[in-house]
């Protein structure tokens, strides 16, 4: 019996070893891996530039606004794990920090093959956006196809995606200079530095209204592209786990199949133009 016995602890101190090789060498593997327990608050950011997504109610705000703020903090409350939701810099600066593991969530990135070396995207999409060419009202010049913005210059926001088909023909054919911000490269367009800008139609509506420019500029159809606006998550966080990103993913599919999303948008477009933004946007 005392065989038996000393046998089974044996056996049993091999299995709880091999447990503990196992998950030294998975980490070891995967430094930034960790138990979903351990998980205990996400730090997230986006552009701030992007009204009525999100923006920043004054230059010295910090927390961000907006209708992916709506859906954010709805996925915080039913994965139960607190999400801050916060401004870290301009949109370039964003997804360095997410590259690095020092932010774990954007809320709201198009895909690009690109960012999927460093981030994780959920599905299904929070929601979708249209990107366009704008133009001077008063020195516009003909455009039907994209193929039309050949031989001219553009401008628009550094890191600032119009989707991966779009980017890989603008770096191909089209000579396109990139600015710190968006009201700069709003600015670059209305002063006739520029022939046109490309950006998303909803957001630069919005900062070309609050900048008085809308009576100089404006958009152009076709759209230049439709994309999702994904939630992603760095490669890098602490709290990119299985279990993590399972709770996410659900969250989502049922914040869709509820509508929650369609809320959101509305509630988002009626802050935004319900609070005085004249001077705010960020130079």
């Amino acid at each position: 019996m005392n065989t038996f016995i000393d046998l089974h602890k044996q056996m049993l101190f091999c299995l709880i070893a091999i447990g503990i090789f196992h998950t030294a060498a998975v980490l070891a593997e995967n430094p930034t891996m960790t138990l979903s327990s351990e998980c205990t608050s996400l730090t997230a950011s986006g552009n701030s530039e992007y009204p009525p997504f999100l923006w920043r109610q004054t230059h010295s705000s910090v927390q961000l606004q907006g209708i992916n703020r709506f859906i954010i903090d709805e996925v915080s409350r039913r994965i139960d794990i607190p999400i801050e939701l916060i401004h870290v810099g301009a949109w370039s600066r964003v997804q360095t920090e997410l590259k690095n593991g020092h932010v774990d969530l954007i809320a709201g990135a198009f895909y690009t093959n690109e960012r999927a070396h460093y981030m994780d995207y959920f599905t299904p999409v929070m929601l979708h956006t249209n990107s366009v060419a704008w133009q001077q009202k008063n020195k516009p010049f003909p455009f039907t196809r994209k193929e039309d913005l050949e031989g001219k210059w553009g401008v628009t926001v550094i890191n600032n995606s119009l989707g991966q088909a779009f980017d890989e023909y603008a770096r191909r054919r089209l000579n396109v200079l990139t600015v710190a911000s968006l009201s700069q490269a709003l600015h670059m367009l209305a002063e006739d530095q520029v022939d046109y800008m490309l950006y998303e139609k909803n957001p630069a509506n919005a900062y070309a209204t609050m900048l008085n420019l809308s009576d100089v500029i404006a958009p152009v159809e076709p759209y230049l592209s439709s994309e999702g606006l994904y939630l992603t998550i760095s490669k890098q966080s602490l709290c990119n786990t299985g279990g993590i990103k399972h709770r996410i993913t659900m969250a989502l599919q049922q914040m869709k199949a509820e509508g929650f999303m369609d809320k959101a948008l509305l509630e988002g477009i009626k802050m935004w133009g319900s609070e005085e933004r004249i001077g705010q946007a960020a130079e």
